[in-house]
């Protein structure tokens, strides 16, 4: 150990007992149960959904709640308590109109309060104090700590006690301290939260999600493809730009653009009324709730149409200029006999309809108008420069990354790309060849650099971003091409799929998944591969739960589209120190829905892995940290005070 370290870390424990101390506390917490994990998965812009997910802990708050009071509160009376919990502030108020004097309220909060005491108690009871005294709403910590830890055996300082309460109530604090307790009980009943992926896109509210997780006690993000883009286009990838707004439009989203982010859409405006008309391929998906007049779709519907048409042009001298992403298939705008308004793709001759070509030289397809450039060039500037989106981009990066090992499993939201046989698909980059985790590092350290480099727009890593979005290779995509013109453009339906990588059925063998939990060097008799990014048809009764409980995959559908083909509203999954459990979730209509009727959007958790030993910290990824620590701890004790 660099004695120079140690003469460091000794100004802060500058004497024996302080190590000693210190040493015998991080053992204890070695000792303690292992925290809850809590999974989540393809929010896409879903912020109620999430929201209340998170506040409920995936049925974790009920859980607790039931095994307090089930023999000493009614169904009805747990429910109501449960709703207290999820959204204390608007719970309150629909409870206190309900009171016809004082006295009764009074009554009622010394009751609530003593009932939340003693589910803090219990969801608290694998922490140590000092863990708990962080979660505490910070103007009443010490009140809180009086009355948490008061002797039950000992009538001594009874009125002590009903005096806290009392002068809480009479000075008109009860209704804070309620929803401090509440917003504590939401933390403690999760330890740490794994977002597997795709918080943008298609929803309408992903930057509230960004702003909840920020503010999130314990949190780590696996990048799906969708945040990626969203973090290309951040970092100079102008392709990535023209992808996101494209399908702002598409959802009917320009609003996070445009109000949210701060980006200015009038100069993209200005081109697509100037060359751009009415085309049902273009028009707007429309969510129920949401009404647009038939201008507004009109104005949606030219601007898709203009971004499209630069996103096709940017794509193609990236595929120039890197051979070995192999998609010289995919230059669509060369492959336009513009006379007869065909394409030949694959080999074979398909018209086109719904075409809007008016800014494409036949001539040199990929070539921009220069009105087209300054937009591309504003709206790069525009993203670059908004301090919102830098601060949402730059939490992405810090707290994110392609794939975790995390407490003996893996998570990530794509794929590990395989070939037919099972093995690590290959790919050769600038002359040399990645594989498995080798590859995905390789693709993560690419991001960052061009993450670290916005002026830098068309380099390598720049392209590899795009790549990651829509290539063949990519962990994050998993397919063989990305059909987007050919769903505008092509009525043929063969021409619209895209061709997943193998490990979207090999994943349900077992073999598979254990030698890819091998691969990154994780038990493959004990470790799961946590996955998103495929919605589970369960509906159709595809199971979610692969490979003899390997693999898992949570993705069942927060993003309402897909919620007519998934049959459900998303999957999260618990792990704790029991064991795991996938969660199903029904539609959230609404938080009035859940006030009204204090019903959960839960249905029957399955059981996946049974602990047959309780899982203890010194397990886990802390735990390898803490006796870390510890091994420091000792060697400065030898080094400075046994001497």
């Amino acid at each position: 150990m660099n004695e120079k370290f140690l003469d460091l870390l000794a100004q802060k424990y500058d004497s024996a007992e302080k190590v000693a101390t210190e040493i015998i506390n991080l053992e204890a917490i070695l000792n303690l149960p292992k925290g809850t994990e809590h999974f989540v998965s393809d929010l896409h812009g879903e912020y109620q959904a999430f929201q209340h997910v998170l506040r409920n802990g995936s049925g974790n708050v009920k859980e607790k709640i039931n095994d307090l009071f089930q023999d000493t509160l009614s169904e009805n009376d747990r429910n109501e308590f449960a709703t207290l919990i999820y959204y204390p502030e608007e719970k309150l108020k629909l409870i206190k109109s309900h009171f016809g004097n004082e006295l009764e309220l009074n009554q009622w909060y010394t009751e609530i309060i003593e009932r939340m005491l003693k589910l803090i108690s219990y969801a608290s009871s694998k922490y140590t104090r000092s863990k708990l005294r962080k979660a505490l709403p910070k103007p009443f910590v010490y009140i809180i700590e009086e009355l948490l830890y008061k002797k039950d055996d000992s009538t001594n300082k009874d009125d002590y006690y009903s005096k806290i309460v009392q002068q809480i109530i009479s000075l008109a604090q009860a209704d804070q301290l309620i929803i401090g307790l509440a917003y504590t009980t939401q933390r403690l009943v999760v330890d740490h939260l794994h977002v597997v992926g795709d918080i943008y896109d298609r929803g309408p509210e992903p930057d509230k999600i960004i702003e909840t997780l920020i503010g999130y006690h314990s949190v780590d993000i696996q990048w799906g493809n969708h945040d990626v883009l969203w973090l290309g286009a951040f970092a100079g990838s102008k392709v990535c730009l023209a992808n996101i707004i494209r399908i702002c439009a598409r959802y009917n989203n320009l609003d996070i653009i445009e109000d949210v982010y701060g980006i200015n859409l009038r100069p993209l405006l200005t081109l697509a009324e100037k060359y751009y008309e009415d085309n049902s391929a273009f028009r707007p998906k429309l969510q129920s709730e949401k009404k647009l007049s038939d201008y507004e779709q009109l104005q949606i519907t030219k601007i898709h149409q203009a971004i499209a048409m630069i996103q096709f042009k940017l794509e193609i001298p990236i595929i120039k200029r890197r051979p070995y992403f192999n998609m010289s298939e995919r230059r669509l705008l060369e492959k336009i006999d513009y006379e007869t308004k065909e394409i030949t793709i694959y080999g074979k001759t398909y018209p086109l309809e719904n075409s809007c070509f008016a800014t494409v030289n036949p001539m040199q397809p990929d070539q921009l108008l220069e009105e087209e450039q300054q937009v591309i060039e504003k709206l790069l500037f525009s993203v670059q420069h908004s301090e919102k989106l830098a601060r949402h981009m730059n939490f992405l990066m810090k707290k994110g990354s392609l794939y975790l090992k995390y407490n003996g499993n893996l998570l990530i939201h794509g794929c590990i790309p395989l070939d037919e046989e099972g093995n690590m698909e290959k790919m050769t980059i600038e002359n040399k060849t990645y594989a498995g985790r080798e590859l995905l590092d390789r693709f993560e350290s690419y991001l960052r650099y061009s993450f670290e480099h916005p002026e830098m727009t068309d380099d390598l890593a720049t392209d590899m971003v795009w790549y990651l979005w829509t290539g063949e290779y990519s962990s994050l995509f998993g397919k063989r091409e990305m059909t987007t013109f050919e769903r505008y453009f092509i009525k043929e339906k063969e021409t619209h799929k895209e061709g997943k990588n193998p490990y979207y059925y090999l994943r349900e063998k077992e073999e598979i998944c254990q030698k890819i939990l091998a691969e990154f060097d994780l038990h493959p008799e004990q470790g799961h591969i946590i996955n998103g990014h495929t919605p589970v048809k369960e509906i159709d009764g595809e199971n979610p739960i692969k490979a003899n409980g390997r693999m898992l995959v949570i993705d069942g559908g927060f993003s309402k589209p897909y919620q007519s083909v998934t049959g459900i509203a998303g999957y999260t999954l618990l792990y704790n120190s029991y064991g795991m459990q996938l969660v199903a979730h029904k539609q959230f209509h609404s938080k009035e829905d859940v006030l009204g009727d204090t019903t959960d959007v839960l249905s029957v958790k399955r059981l996946v892995d049974k602990e047959l030993v309780r899982k203890k910290v010194r397990e886990t990824n802390i735990g390898k940290e803490l006796l870390q620590e510890i091994s420091v701890l000792n060697s400065l004790r030898e080094y400075r005070y046994m001497n």
